[in-house]
Formats: C-alpha cells, structure tokens, sequence
C-alpha cells in the first residue's frame, strides 16, 4: 500500500512493524499487522540505508532488498525487547557483505556492552558482534547529527525503563518525526508532549505512539504509553502534515485498532493508520 503523490524527489518511508510491547499473532491481527516497531526510510532510487528501531519487523526488511546485504545504520529509539528483538533475526544483514552501523541513546555504557546484556549468553547464544559482516555500534545524545546523508535531530522523551529518544529525520526536502513510544500522562509528560511538538515543528509527516485507549492511559499510565487523541494534539500544536497512528497495543483486534482511528478528524493534519506494508512516499 503506498500513499503520496511521486515527483522529482520522492523519500520512501516503509513500515514493517508497528506493533507495540509484543508481537501479535492470529488472523485478528492479520490486516494491520503483529511485528514490532520497524520503520525505513531511503531516496526513491537508492538502497535502503536507514532503519528507524529494530523490532520483529526486521526480518520482513530483509525481503525488501531482494537478496541484496544492508548497508547502512539502524538507530533506536530505546533498548526495550520490542524495539531490538529483530537484530539477529536480520538476514540481510548477516552475511559478509553487509555493513551495518548500530546506534543507541547514549547511557553511560558502551553501546556493544548494553546490548551485550541481551543478546549473548545465557540469554542468546551469540552476541551481536558475532553477526557476519561490519558491525558497528555507537551511541547517540541529543542534539543534530548526519547518519547516512540524512539530517537527524534527537529528542529525549519521557518513557521508563532507559533513556528514549524520538528522531527527526530530513533529507533535506522532507522531514519525518519518529516517536515511537511516549509516556505522555506520566511525571514530566507535559513537558515532554512541548519536546515533541517542537521537534515535530513544520514536518511533513509525525509517527506518533497511539497504544492505549484514553481509559487505558488513566489506569496503565506506569507503562509509559499515550493515546491517538494526544498523537493528534502534538500534530496539531506542530503544524504536521500527516500523522501516522503507530505502536498499537498487542491484544487490540484489527477492528478495534481501525475504530481508535476512525474516531479522530482534523481540519488540518491528515491521519493514517500504521499498517505493515504502508508505505509513503513524499514528495
């Protein structure tokens, strides 16, 4: 599924999965989609070079690239199991031919050594420099930085559990926020949600974190999650474009999630339901 219109210059922004805190499985969830946070972004023309979190939604990348490695940098947002459970299930880049440059907020600890406390044993038999090909990994602050020819803007925003970041990414023409996951009724939400209206300033498009039902929020607040309303008051505040409702909740039926969505309008910002398969292309 695409939407945009192409042109002379077109950025691809493709979703692999926009499930949060687990995946989904079973035919109820089927039409949106059941992986984890996965989302890429590349110039019409040009490989794939940056991937936006690394959720289970990674394998379905590799497909993308018709047997060809990946070559570039995946930068996460946070290190929660739903955002990097992908990376050694990452075909395209385990081989020797991939080059891949992993970057995460910086903590105070080496990136290898933080991601090591995952992926190694006793928790999994092999740590992520055991991949084939040149793995890479290094940390983030916030503040502007140029990762593979894009312009990349991080943002601290509030969610427990480690620094998390959200990511303002433009090639120059087109600029699209990520913010994944956002605690937006927790200590220090408000100034959180102004962090992201600012970051999200002018951009053409907004993936916002839309998991909980309002109800939801008031009684799970400590998970660290917003709601679609508040994904469309910051896209609103910003002057975005489009908002593409992302992260849904695990146990939420495909019909439950198209209802969450259908119940917001806006005279001034488009809104789209992250799918699996979505793709936009702007111009």
């Amino acid at each position: 599924m695409s939407i945009g219109v192409r042109t002379g210059h077109v950025l691809r922004v493709h979703f692999f999965g926009v499930r949060g805190s687990t995946p989904a499985f079973g035919s109820d969830f089927a039409g949106v989609g059941g992986n984890t946070s996965c989302v890429a972004l590349g110039r019409d023309g040009e490989p794939w070079s940056l991937v936006l979190d690394a959720g289970t939604g990674l394998s379905a990348f590799s497909r993308l690239l018709d047997g060809e490695p990946f070559v570039g940098s995946i930068l996460l947002g946070h290190l929660h199991l739903d955002h990097t459970q992908g990376l050694p299930f990452f075909p395209a880049g385990d081989r020797p031919d991939a080059r891949v440059q992993l970057i995460v907020p910086e903590q105070g600890v080496d990136a290898l050594e933080l991601m090591s406390r995952c992926f190694g044993p006793p928790h999994f038999p092999i740590t992520l420099d055991e991949m084939l090909g040149d793995w890479t990994f290094s940390t983030i602050t916030a503040g502007e930085h140029r990762i593979e020819g894009f312009d990349v803007t991080a943002a601290d925003v509030v969610h427990p559990g480690g620094r998390s970041m959200g990511y303002r990414v433009s090639d120059g023409v087109t600029s699209v926020v990520y913010i994944s996951d956002h605690a937006t009724s927790a200590a220090g939400g408000t100034a959180s949600v102004e962090v992201a209206i600012e970051l999200a300033r002018d951009a053409d498009v907004l993936i916002h974190d839309s998991q909980f039902t309002e109800a939801e929020q008031l009684e799970l607040s400590h998970y660290g999650h917003s709601t679609p309303q508040t994904a469309l008051h910051i896209a609103e505040r910003a002057g975005v474009s489009t908002l593409v409702l992302f992260h849904h909740a695990p146990t939420r039926t495909d019909p439950n999630v198209e209802r969450l969505a259908s119940a917001l309008s806006s005279d001034s910002v488009r809104i789209v339901l992250g799918r699996e398969g979505l793709e936009l292309q702007l111009p």
